[in-house]
């Protein structure tokens, strides 16, 4: 049954991708925009499809955290601000449905407006649109949220702004901007642009880590918080969205409550007495056996799993190829090679998790393992053949080990490339030609036990090579420090990826990454045939070229070996209290963004 479900979601995907016909707007005033086609919503649609419109509002929901925060500013670098507050307090122009894989709807603005070229995007504010204290919503407020974030924000901000030649108010709720750069999805990319109260911000250093919140114009306002210990929202009962369409059936609990502990073990055990509410499962061994205490066996605790048709993303660990050690391709295809992931998947998973084989896979937008590039994927990674490495155009598989301890052809493999490379076993350690052993430290989360137990298997491994490989373990607040200063040898890296990559795909593998501290270029990726498909993902007109660019992406990506790939789940597992429901019809998404809490519930 599941199968069959994710071969016609699949094929549902991939007629939405490849089967939308590229109609030009209209240039007229629409009420939502899709990057392809046209949005699958009419203008006098009821709710989102994976919403319930009857859905009951108050009760609570309580999520339990690792870690802590010290920040209420998420937007910015310095700090570490709780998710619930970009996610529940601060609105967009426009919202994304999760059912689409690229398509946004009116939200503070009514309205979304554009060339066939997509060399401008005007958008029209609702004229009830507030903040939470009861101010309008004004288009000064748009273009200084806009500059703000672009300036002194996240570096996540800084490339869309760049692109943005000229800002101006075209009427008393209107403003448009016009764009110096061909890029059809900055229309897009704007309308999910977060707006903040200017007036707010007025004579005070937006980039200083703060605990003042954003007065933002979302259902919450922040209700109660301590600093690494819990954080409570409250649902605005002013708030002026909650009769729109887009909103009907979301947000629908009274307080949503963020509570933060030691480590991922302690937050289980929270949940497992009923501190709180839900609990998203990450290891499908844990799942089949972590599951018999009371509270589950009287029914208290409801199990769900929830199925998606998004890309796996990649996640793993990530050489950071600043490193001298890590420059060479050959060595880090060596360390792939000497990863048994079948020996380490049967010991973490039970062997119940598919492996990512590239960045896109699980989706109509991977590449195919091991089959060589044709077509128009061929014809966009030809030019740069030269500086591709092996595999992108020839066709490339992750190794697969025989799943015992010794996995002597991992090994082999490895030994060999190594010494291509220059290094050899001296007195068994591995060492380079001036004598230098291959020493380097993997960097970790206090309390990632999962990741830490997948790392000193790893380390093990390498040992086989002669290789010092050590853990080391900071709490959250060292770890955002050095991973936005790139001070790590290697590290455990996740990427998130959508249906619809895009602009993020630069900030993700984009050479500035390199140097520029901040960005999610953490492997440090220097690759012209990277950018130049993202160019081409962000230019097509037609959805065909777009999927194209998008397989020789991954093929770019996966082939550079910036990563030891891990596994990936084609299911959520989502164990919850009985009171928390959700709609039965889910988005294309699954439990992704826009899931939870966004259209859960409460009911007794």
């Amino acid at each position: 049954m599941k199968s069959e479900f994710f071969a016609k979601l699949k094929g549902i995907t991939a007629a939405v991708l490849l089967g939308a016909v590229a109609l030009p707007a209209g240039a007229e005033p629409r009420h939502g925009i899709a990057m392809y086609g046209e949005p699958a919503l009419p203008p006098d649609f009821v709710s989102l499809p994976y919403a319930n419109p009857e859905a009951p509002k108050g009760g609570a929901i309580v999520f339990g955290e690792s870690g802590g925060f010290d920040s209420l500013n998420p937007y910015i670098v310095k700090g570490s601000a709780p998710a619930g507050v970009g996610l529940l307090t601060v609105e967009t122009l426009m919202g994304r449905s999760y059912d689409e894989p690229f398509t946004l709807y009116g939200l503070l603005a009514e309205s979304v407006d554009t060339d066939d070229a997509r060399s401008w995007v005007e958008f029209t504010l609702r004229e009830g649109a507030r903040f939470s204290d009861g101010s309008p919503v004004t288009v000064e407020d748009v273009i200084w949220s806009f500059e703000k974030l672009g300036t002194e924000g996240s570096p996540r901000y800084a490339g869309a702004w760049k692109k943005i030649a000229k800002s101006e108010v075209t009427g008393p709720r209107s403003v448009k901007f016009t764009f110096n750069t061909e890029d059809r999805e900055l229309p897009l990319i704007l309308g999910l642009r977060p707006i903040l109260q200017r007036a707010q911000w007025e004579g005070k250093d937006f980039t200083a880590s703060t605990l003042e919140a954003p007065i933002g114009s979302g259902p919450y306002v922040v209700d109660s918080f301590e600093p690494g210990r819990f954080i409570t929202f409250k649902k605005n009962p002013n708030w002026w969205g909650r009769d729109l369409a887009f909103n009907r059936g979301q947000h629908n609990f009274a307080t949503v409550r963020y509570d933060y502990f030691g480590d991922s073990g302690v937050v289980f055990e929270a949940f497992k007495a009923g501190e709180i509410s839900t609990w998203r499962e990450g290891n499908a061994a844990k799942w089949l056996t972590n599951y018999d205490f009371p509270a589950v066996a009287s029914g208290d605790i409801v199990r769900s799993q929830i199925p998606h048709g998004r890309p796996s993303g990649i996640e793993g660990f990530a050489f950071n190829t600043r490193r001298p050690i890590f420059a060479d391709w050959r060595v880090r295809e060596a360390l792939i090679q000497a990863f048994n992931f079948e020996l380490i998947n049967t010991t973490i998973t039970g062997g119940t998790e598919p492996r990512i084989t590239s960045y896109f896979s699980n989706s109509v937008l991977g590449m195919p393992p091991g089959l060589p590039a044709v077509g128009k994927v061929k014809e966009l990674l030809t030019p740069f053949a030269a500086d591709l490495l092996p595999g992108a155009l020839e066709g490339y598989s992750l190794p697969v080990s025989d799943g015992s301890e010794a996995n002597r052809k991992g090994i082999r493999t490895a030994t060999a490339l190594l010494e291509e490379a220059g290094w050899t076993v001296q007195d068994g350690v591995l060492k380079n030609a001036a004598g230098q052993a291959f020493a380097f430290e993997i960097l970790l989360v206090q309390g990632a036990d999962e990741l830490i137990s997948v790392a000193n298997i790893y380390v093990e491994s390498l040992k086989r090579l002669g290789i010092d490989a050590r853990v080391t373990t900071v709490d959250s607040a060292q770890y955002k420090e050095r991973t936005n200063a790139y001070d790590f040898d290697m590290t455990h890296y996740i990427r998130s990826l959508s249906l619809s990559p895009g602009n993020e795909q630069m900030l993700y593998w984009g050479s500035a990454g390199v140097t520029e501290p901040g960005t999610r270029n953490w492997p440090g990726i220097n690759s012209p045939a990277a950018e130049a498909m993202i160019q081409t993902m962000l230019t097509s007109t037609a959805p065909e070229d777009f999927v194209a660019a998008t397989q020789a992406l991954d093929r770019v990506l996966t082939t550079g070996r910036y990563v030891v790939p891990i596994w990936y789940s084609a299911v959520s597992r989502l164990a919850h209290s009985k009171h928390l429901r959700f709609p039965a019809r889910l988005p294309i998404y699954g439990d992704w963004l826009g899931f939870q809490p966004e259209v859960w519930w409460y009911e007794d």
